[in-house]
């Protein structure tokens, strides 16, 4: 089977022994006495760590290149809460995690379960990593806690304190785990030596861009550890990126027929009739609506952005801003009257024509994750949905590697750009980046190293995170979320579907700038305070639990 089934425990007894015997043992349970006897049993008690892993979700929506009406976290109107449930659920992992770890470090078959001990190394700093990501320092946890531990009591850990964790969790990882290509068939989508090390890259990268640009004195240390970590995936042999679809591949990479592929490093998994991710239709027309932000991103096909580009054929009909750009553009994004595989409960109808879906709008439709089976795509058949979520693909661990090297030297090498930004540009067809080109097209180097992350990784969740990393989250959020240009375009005139005008344009009610381009949330409710947004808020129930915990600035 494709899924890793999660068990959370086994409810088989045998009954044995003569009636005179006085069996004390739990009828319904097997207890820890005797449990842990096998490499397989802690196999499947690993099993149980995988339900963290996220599925597609709409994390984008936290910032600038995709808008969910209002998304409070984007904006920064949210507030301190009670409880968090990334909170809860990272610890109850960080807790498994140490559970086996514990068990292992007694048994009397450590031996045999060294891909077992890397998994649980793996998870306790991929759930620290959720919790780092979000609130910088938190409570340091290593081993099984009681009652009467004092560490329920203790006071946070400090932000670089947990990345070490991570870091060395992720590197004693690596040496534990298999390759990729050591997995056994049936194990395939297990944890494996390159996860670790592309998880410590990505935590590393986060922690050395942490400390360049909000202050901290070792950023070269962690940018070192990053291109390390990225190198040694790099150089593995056990991962590329996909081509199976030719020049369609980054298209095809997100939904069924990208499961699997030799890109994917880590994968949230999902099985037909089993367990299936949130239908597409969901996200497409309502959750996920990129921004005009995210449009203006995509280089021309030049090479070179909007304001340089003698090609770019500006937004003079509906259609003209998507000609002559980054194929990725219109593997992201729907081109106005573009069919898809789209929602239907009518046998026979496979699609219907681009169109807005609903006020407030930017009036971009995303297609990515848009899978081509219209059953997969239908509204409450998320079963049937059955695609992959990558959590960490090859193409991240290139990014991750040009960035780092740039950042801790202020510039890279033309080699260095070929071995990663090149190799993304390649599969899509695009102009490789070189100094020289930058120079003679007065291009800034981190810019363009940024833009190539930020329209590679668009819609995965990488936004909010880079944002604030770099500290330009508070130049980029608080602007107006814009959409497309709807003044003298071709938008306002009438779209006929079936028969009747649908055009919601075509209505009173839209907000616009001076050049006709859709407002779908103005500045002046978006807000984004430096001396407190670049953390959230600790829940407040951990700490009337624990006065010891201090919240962080500003909260």
């Amino acid at each position: 089977m494709k899924k890793l089934h999660i068990l959370f425990i086994i409810t088989i007894l045998l009954f044995t022994g003569c009636a005179k015997d006085l069996d004390l043992s739990p009828q319904d349970t097997i207890t820890d006495d005797a449990f842990w006897k096998t490499a397989a049993e802690f196999k499947l008690a690993a099993n149980n760590l995988y339900p963290c892993l996220d599925g597609l979700g709409f994390n984008d929506t936290e910032s600038d290149i995709a808008f969910n009406v209002n998304n409070v976290v984007s904006n920064g109107t949210y507030q301190t809460s009670e409880t968090s449930w990334v909170w809860n659920d990272a610890y109850v992992y960080i807790r498994r995690s140490n559970n086996i770890l514990e068990k292992i470090e007694k048994s009397t078959i450590q031996d045999q379960v060294d891909a077992t001990k890397g998994e649980a190394l793996f998870f306790r700093a991929y759930n620290y990593w959720r919790l780092y990501r979000l609130y910088g320092g938190v409570p340091k946890i290593t081993r099984v806690l009681d009652l009467d531990s004092p560490e329920l009591f203790a006071s946070r850990a400090s932000q670089n304190e947990i990345a070490e964790l991570m870091i060395s969790d992720l590197e004693s990882a690596a040496a534990l785990l298999p390759t990729r290509s050591e997995l056994a068939s049936a194990d395939i989508g297990r944890i494996t030596k390159g996860a670790a090390d592309a998880l410590r890259a990505r935590v590393a990268l986060f922690e050395g861009s942490w400390q360049k640009y909000h202050g901290g004195d070792n950023a070269s240390k962690y940018f070192d550890i990053a291109v390390a970590a990225s190198q040694a995936v790099m150089s593995s042999g056990q991962y590329s990126l996909y081509s199976g679809k030719g020049a369609e591949s980054y298209r095809y990479l997100f939904i069924e027929e990208g499961d699997d592929s030799p890109e994917c490093i880590l994968d949230r998994r999902y099985q037909k009739d089993i367990e299936g991710q949130v239908y597409p239709a969901l996200i497409q027309r309502i959750g996920y609506l990129p921004t005009k932000k995210l449009a203006d991103m995509y280089l021309c096909t030049d090479g070179l952005p909007l304001a340089n580009s003698a090609v770019f054929m500006g937004y003079t009909t509906k259609v003209s801003e998507f000609e002559n750009r980054d194929p990725r553009m219109t593997m992201t994004m729907m081109v106005p009257g573009q069919l898809s595989k789209q929602p239907s409960y009518a046998a026979g109808v496979e699609s219907w024509p681009f169109y807005p879906q609903r006020n407030p709008n930017t009036g971009y439709m995303l297609y990515k994750f848009m899978s081509e089976n219209d059953f997969a795509n239908s509204m409450g058949e998320s079963p049937n949905f059955s695609f992959d979520n990558h959590l960490i693909r090859y193409a991240e661990v290139l990014l991750i590697f040009a960035e780092a090297r740039f950042e801790k030297d202020g510039s890279i090498s033309d080699g260095d750009l070929d071995l990663s930004i090149n190799v993304l540009r390649n599969r899509v067809g695009m102009p490789a980046l070189t100094n020289a080109f930058a120079g003679a097209n007065g291009l800034d180097m981190k810019t363009e190293i940024r833009r190539e992350r930020t329209v590679e990784l668009a819609f995965e969740g990488f936004r909010y995170d880079d944002l604030r990393r770099w500290k330009t989250a508070e130049t980029e959020l608080p602007q107006d979320i814009k959409g497309i240009r709807l003044s003298q375009t071709g938008w306002l005139d009438p779209i006929i579907i079936n028969g009747s005008n649908r055009n919601p344009y075509a209505s009173d009610g839209w907000t616009t700038d001076a050049n006709g381009f859709i407002v779908a949330e103005s500045s002046a409710g978006r807000y984004f305070n430096p001396q407190k947004h670049y953390l959230q808020p600790i829940p407040t129930k951990e700490i009337l639990l624990n006065p010891n915990l201090q919240q962080n600035p500003g909260w």
